[in-house]
């Protein structure tokens, strides 16, 4: 349903932190305490909160990583979701790419979720509308897609996910549900705020490279190969590459990747339906 745009985003629930962040911040305690009582430990202590440290951080450059939090890399595990799949697009709207896209997912009858940049929407709100009227979702990629997100501080994070929403829910009436973060990448603090948002993180099963591969048949390959029901397929309307005389790649690929989904007997569904 729509949501008034004054309905936002400041709402505030209970943190439920993750066990592996837990966990985390026993051993940044422990430690500390082992040191005070036997300082001769600290090259041990020392050691074993770097390698803490170590894994943090390759938790947070590992997009589909869970352990910082609730993170969908596929759908859930419902009834619902068994034979179903979701496209997802990043990066837009792009006044040149998004039209075409909307009227290949239209002919086929496919409805897609859009993960969109809130300065795109500011820029283009009556196509971000039109991809609600057209019966897509929006959902929240941050407002700037800024290349530090992933080393910002919890308010920095909260400004860039909330002005997302104000975007999103004073262009369309809809207020988003999920985010995706720049890059998929981000660090402990987000889900925190995600949390206090109520907005799930979503990655992706597969995704087809398409801001890097210019081929089509090889952005479908990477789509396609193993697909399968409760999968999460990634593509870009804004920023993909060029293919033949400098079309967008995503053009010659989404047909096939719908003609694959068919070929499989398999559903394209909202993200936010099955939340």
């Amino acid at each position: 349903m729509p949501v008034a745009p004054s309905s936002t985003r400041t709402a505030t629930r209970r943190i439920r932190w993750p066990a592996f962040i837990q966990g985390s911040a026993g051993l940044h305690v422990g430690a500390g305490a082992l040191t005070a009582v036997e300082p001769q430990l600290w090259p041990w202590t020392l050691g074993a909160v770097a390698a803490n440290h170590a894994v943090l951080a390759f938790s947070g450059l590992w997009p589909r990583s869970q352990w910082m939090g609730s993170n969908w890399m596929r759908l859930p595990d419902v009834p619902a979701a068994q034979h179903a799949v979701a496209l997802s697009f990043d990066d837009g709207p792009d006044p040149e790419v998004t039209p075409r896209v909307l009227d290949q997912l239209e002919a086929a009858r496919v409805k897609a979720t859009f993960f969109v940049i809130g300065t795109r929407v500011a820029r283009h709100p009556a196509l971000a509308r039109e991809i609600v009227q057209r019966g897509h979702a929006l959902e929240n990629h941050s407002f700037r897609h800024v290349h530090t997100f992933s080393v910002s501080g919890p308010r920095a994070m909260r400004r860039e996910i909330v002005e997302g929403q104000r975007i999103i829910a004073d262009t369309t009436g809809f207020e988003p549900r999920c985010f995706r973060a720049p890059a998929g990448l981000r660090n402990p603090f987000l889900d925190p705020v995600l949390q206090q948002l109520n907005l799930q993180l979503v990655s992706w099963t597969r995704r087809g490279f398409d801001t890097r591969v210019s081929d089509p048949a090889r952005v479908t390959k990477s789509l396609l190969t193993g697909l399968a029901g409760r999968d999460i397929l990634l593509l870009h309307d804004g920023g993909a590459a060029g293919a033949r005389e400098g079309r967008p790649v995503v053009l010659d690929a989404l047909p096939r990747v719908l003609d694959g989904i068919a070929a499989h007997a398999l559903t394209p569904v909202l993200l936010r339906d099955l939340l």
